[in-house]
């Protein structure tokens, strides 16, 4: 039987820099072990399904892919619904552009 170890759900990182902020997408990403010991680390654009032994785990792939069809707005545009952030992040870029 095929052991799940880590599974990552697909988010965006928020990065602060001078005057807003960057996001970096990840994607959602799945450690599994296979039957054979190996381990096998997949996410929704893998194209290679199986181990060295030949048990076929495209089933997670397909998981994956539809986890993230099925993804929150919150989670797919973070920069439509961080206001809190933003605002505060405007309040800190003009105290900085206020100091120069």
């Amino acid at each position: 039987m095929t052991r799940i170890i880590k599974f990552v759900e697909a988010h965006y990182e928020a990065h602060e820099v001078p005057f807003g902020c960057t996001y970096e997408w990840h994607p959602a990403y799945t450690a599994l072990e296979c039957d054979c010991g190996e381990t096998l680390g997949l996410t929704g654009m893998s194209t290679i399904a199986t181990c060295g032994c030949g048990a076929d785990h495209s089933a997670f792939i397909r998981d994956i892919r539809e986890r993230e069809g099925r993804l929150q707005d919150e989670v797919t545009h973070p920069w439509l619904h961080n206001t809190q952030d933003r605002a505060e992040q405007h309040l800190r870029d003009e105290a900085a552009y206020l100091k120069n």
